[in-house]
């Protein structure tokens, strides 16, 4: 697919003004020119044209809003300063696998004042003696040169990164599941130690009640038990009367 389709493509139902980001990875330029895009694509903040082809840069439009540029595995050797015209608020540009092979072709890059983060792998530049504190003093707007700085120390990944530097929502999350944890391991608690004052008052409800039991039990069988003691007796008597 040729760039021009794949614009169209990703472009879709929407209108150019409406377009923050565009990924165009893997299709081709007729001529190694960029193709498709124009000014009216003027609110895009990312671009992604990795591997399409492109040989130079001369046909970009201006896209003054753009902060992220990714140009990986094309065949740029040269032609920035269109970058320094037409996208003067980049902050992360990406020409990592191109055929940039001097310091003096990106000595145009003073232009972006913005600039803070510079891919370069892979491209013959990199290979020179002495590369990373020649662009570093040449572009000390940079914070970031193929992923580390100055000192070595690796690059944060900004989506990862915690802006307020608190803790993270998970770690939230886990501290309110252990809270929630507790408090129903208490009610959990109290909910058994009720039930088991509600089973002994049972049990002892049931022990009274068979006390009552037993000694209603007790009663009737004394009364008749005097009732049988009595019979003779009165047998008794009532022979004397005959007699």
């Amino acid at each position: 697919m040729d760039m021009q389709q794949r614009v169209r493509l990703e472009l879709g139902d929407r209108s150019p003004a409406e377009v923050l980001e565009l990924v165009v990875h893997n299709c081709r330029s007729s001529d190694g020119e960029v193709e498709g895009l124009t000014e009216e694509y003027k609110e895009l903040e990312f671009l992604s044209m990795v591997s399409s082809g492109l040989s130079s840069l001369a046909r970009l439009p201006a896209l003054p809003r753009l902060c992220k540029l990714e140009l990986g595995d094309n065949s740029i050797g040269g032609g920035l300063d269109v970058l320094v015209e037409k996208c003067p608020n980049l902050t992360n540009l990406n020409l990592s696998r191109n055929k940039i092979k001097d310091l003096k072709s990106l000595e145009v890059l003073k232009g972006l004042k913005g600039l803070q983060r510079l891919e370069l792998f892979s491209c013959e530049v990199a290979a020179l003696e002495g590369y990373r504190g020649a662009v570093f003093r040449m572009l000390p707007q940079i914070s970031f040169l193929d992923g580390f700085d100055q000192d070595d120390n690796e690059a944060p990944d900004s989506e990862d990164e915690d802006e307020d530097g608190g803790p993270t929502g998970d770690q939230d999350d886990d501290e309110d599941s252990d809270e929630d944890g507790s408090e129903g391991e208490e009610e959990v608690g109290l909910s058994y130690l009720m039930k088991g004052e509600i089973q002994d008052e049972e049990d002892d409800d049931d022990y009274v009640e068979e006390e009552d039991e037993e000694e209603e039990d007790g009663e009737e069988g004394g009364v008749q038990g005097e009732k049988r003691k009595r019979d003779p007796e009165d047998d008794g008597d009532d022979d004397e009367d005959d007699d």
